[in-house]
């Protein structure tokens, strides 16, 4: 008896050790929350407020290691507000594509998952629409883009899932009005669901 359970032990340890290293693929669908804030210098001030994001993702993966692209539409809100009482509420959407890589812990449709890497972000103007922004993204001609650096950890069950993640803005997106602005920084938590 000990060695049939031994043995079966063995087999389902190998099979779970054999499915982390076959390629897989999956795709579905992302949205959640974010709380926006700008890192300042002199006069300004950033306060955090609640924005939003929905969109796509793709996992690409083999040996325990996946890549995950994304691409989403994001709303980000924060308030800039100056010493001498100025105060402005900046709003504004953009289209962000992170290219994550990571790792998953985890079997029998439960892990946890623990991701890094790039994102590039391409503001959209009251006349440029997301394919426009997306077209212009694939072609390499960007309009008002900023990178950041992604992080976080993610839980799987089943075809859902949750993450949590940090974003660091690497480039400075105040302009004119908000020169004191320097680079966007932002968390956010978010539920995907995996269609295939």
């Amino acid at each position: 008896m000990k060695k049939i359970i031994l043995s079966a032990l063995f087999i389902c340890s190998s099979m779970m050790a054999f499915s982390q290293i076959l390629p897989s693929f999956q795709f579905g669908l992302k949205g959640g929350v974010n709380m926006t804030k700008f890192s300042t210098e002199g006069t300004f001030k950033s306060e955090n407020r609640a924005g939003y994001y929905g969109g796509i993702w793709a996992r690409i993966g083999a040996a325990g290691i996946h890549l995950q692209p994304e691409m989403y539409v994001s709303g980000k809100n924060t308030t800039v507000k100056r010493d001498n009482g100025f105060e402005s509420n900046v709003d504004f959407t953009s289209l962000d594509i992170p290219v994550l890589i990571g790792t998953k812990i985890g079997a029998a449709g439960v892990g946890i998952r623990l991701n890094t890497g790039p994102v590039v972000s391409f503001v959209l103007s009251k006349d440029q629409s997301i394919k426009q922004a997306a077209t212009e993204a694939f072609n390499g001609k960007f309009k008002d883009q900023n990178f950041a650096w992604q992080f976080g950890a993610g839980l799987d069950v089943s075809k859902l899932g949750i993450d949590l993640r940090y974003e660091q803005g690497l480039t400075k997106i105040g302009k004119d009005d908000y020169s004191g602005a320097k680079k966007l920084g932002l968390f956010t938590l978010g539920l995907a669901y995996r269609l295939f």
